[in-house]
C-alpha cells in the first residue's frame, strides 16, 4: 500500500517541515518540489501559492506543524484582494512557458538550417553554381537575424537536434557572424564573412573520406594532403567566381598571425581581416567537436586554451571580442551551482554574463521536462564553476547533454525581462 498522505493548512507551516508540493515544476518558484522549509521567506512564498492545503512528510520533518487557530481567535474575513506574491508567481509561470517555447523554436530553426546546409553540401559536387545561391540565401537569413533591431542571443542546441547534421560549417558560420557583429561589421562585410565561413571547407570535397574521417593521428603524407584542401577550395571558389574576400577566407582560414599556419605561413599583416575571424571560430569548433569525442573540450576550456596557450596564432582584438561575445560561461558549458547542483548553459545573457539560461539537473523531473532556469530571474542562484563532461556522474551527463556534438544557433528575439 502507498504511504498515507499527510496535509496541513498554509497557516500551520513552520521551519523544519518537509513539504511535498503537488504542483508542476512550472507552477511554483522553488527549485525542487520536495524540500525542508528552512526560513520564514520560504513560508511566505508557500503561503503565497494560494493553496488550500499542503502535503508534508512527518517522517522527514524536524517538528510538528503549528496548531490551527481556534475559531474564537479567527478574525472576520477581509475583502478578497489580489496578493502581489500570487501575481508574481503567475507572471513567473508565464515566463517559464515562454522560455520553453523560445528554446523549442531555436531548435526548430537550427534543424531547418542544418538541413539546408546538408542539401548545400550534396549540391556542391553536381550543381556548384546552385549551391552558391543556396549558401547565399542561408547567410542572408542569418545576417538579418544577427543584425536585426532586436539583436540575437546565442543558444546551444538541446536534445537530439544537433546529431547527424552538417553542424561544423553551420557552427563556424553562426559563431563568425556573432563575432562580426561584436566587432561592428556592416551588413556587406557580414555577408562576405558568412559566405566564406559556410564554404570554408569546400576544398575537402577533393580529400578522400578515409583521411577526413580518420580518428587516429594522421601520417605525415596524410596531413600534407589534408592541408591541400585550402588550395583545392581556392581553385573551386575561383571557378565559381566568388568575391575576393570569400576566396581569401577559404584559402586562409588555417593561417596564423604568428606565421605557424598554412598553406603559405602568412603573418598577421598578410592575412585578410575576415579570414582572421573564421580562423578563430573554426579552431574553437574543432576543439569542442573533434573527430574523437573523448578529446572534446568544454566551450569554457576551449576559450581558455585559445587565450592562454594559442593567443599568438590569433588576432588579439578579435580573440578578445570572441570571448566577450561567447560569455564567461558559453552556451553548451556544463556548470555547477552554489548549491552543488549541475546544469547545462543553454543561452547567454549579453547584459549579465554571469546570469545565463540553464537546463537544471533534477532526477525528480523527467528529462524531457527538465527545468529551464533564467538566472537573471533567480537572484538566489549563482554558478560556481565550469566542468568537463568527465567530471559529471554519468547519469547527470546523460540527463543534461546526451549528444556527441555541440551545436549553436541564434535566437532573433531575446524576449528578456
Amino acid at each position: 500500500m502507498p504511504p498515507q498522505a499527510h496535509y496541513i493548512q498554509p497557516e500551520q507551516l513552520c521551519i523544519g517541515l518537509y513539504i511535498q508540493l503537488e504542483l508542476g515544476w512550472w507552477e511554483h518558484d522553488f527549485a525542487f518540489s520536495n524540500f525542508k522549509v528552512k526560513d520564514e521567506a520560504q513560508i511566505r512564498s508557500l503561503q503565497a501559492l494560494g493553496l488550500q492545503r499542503l502535503r508534508y512528510d512527518p517522517s522527514r520533518s524536524d517538528c510538528e506543524p503549528l496548531p490551527l487557530p481556534s475559531t474564537a481567535d479567527e478574525q472576520p474575513e477581509a475583502p478578497a484582494v489580489e496578493d502581489p506574491q500570487v501575481r508574481a508567481r503567475q507572471v513567473r509561470v508565464e515566463k517559464l512557458r515562454h522560455l520553453r517555447q523560445r528554446v523549442a523554436e531555436v531548435d526548430r530553426r537550427f534543424i531547418q538550417a542544418s538541413q539546408q546546409v546538408k542539401t548545400l553540401n550534396q549540391t556542391l559536387r553536381s550543381r556548384p553554381e546552385e549551391a552558391v545561391k543556396q549558401a547565399g540565401a542561408i547567410v542572408v537569413e542569418l545576417v538579418e537575424t544577427l543584425l536585426g533591431g532586436t539583436g540575437a542571443v546565442l543558444h546551444s542546441i538541446t536534445g537530439k537536434a544537433a546529431e547527424d547534421s552538417y553542424f561544423h560549417a553551420l557552427n563556424v558560420t553562426v559563431l563568425a557572424l556573432l563575432l562580426g557583429r561584436q566587432l561592428g561589421l556592416d551588413t556587406e562585410a557580414c555577408h562576405s564573412l558568412g559566405l566564406g565561413a559556410l564554404l570554408h571547407d569546400i576544398g575537402k570535397l577533393e580529400v578522400p573520406s578515409k583521411v577526413l574521417l580518420k580518428s587516429e593521428p594522421l601520417t605525415k603524407p596524410e596531413q600534407q594532403f589534408l592541408q591541400l584542401h585550402t588550395d583545392f577550395g581556392l581553385k573551386m571558389g575561383q571557378r565559381l567566381m566568388l568575391d575576393d574576400e570569400v576566396l581569401r577566407i577559404i584559402h586562409e582560414h588555417h593561417e596564423h598571425c604568428d606565421g605557424s599556419g598554412y598553406p603559405r605561413g602568412l603573418r598577421e599583416a598578410g592575412i585578410d581581416r575576415l579570414s582572421k575571424l573564421v580562423t578563430i571560430t573554426n579552431q574553437f569548433d574543432n576543439l569542442c567537436n573533434p573527430l574523437d569525442p573523448r578529446s572534446a573540450l568544454s566551450p569554457h576550456e576551449a576559450l581558455a586554451l585559445m587565450f592562454k596557450q594559442q593567443r599568438s596564432r590569433f588576432d588579439e582584438v578579435a580573440l578578445k571580442a570572441f570571448i566577450r561575445a561567447m560569455g564567461i560561461y558559453p552556451p553548451g558549458s556544463l556548470v555547477q551551482l552554489e548549491d552543488e547542483r549541475y546544469a547545462l548553459v543553454l543561452g547567454g545573457n549579453p547584459t549579465q554574463p554571469l546570469k545565463p539560461t540553464l537546463i537544471l539537473h533534477d532526477p525528480a523531473v523527467p528529462k524531457q521536462e527538465a527545468l529551464i532556469l533564467d538566472l537573471e530571474q533567480e537572484p538566489g542562484l549563482a554558478i560556481t564553476r565550469s566542468l568537463r563532461p568527465a567530471q559529471l556522474p554519468l547519469e547527470v551527463l546523460e540527463y543534461l547533454s546526451p549528444r556527441r556534438q555541440l551545436s549553436y544557433f541564434i535566437e532573433p528575439q531575446p524576449g528578456r525581462g
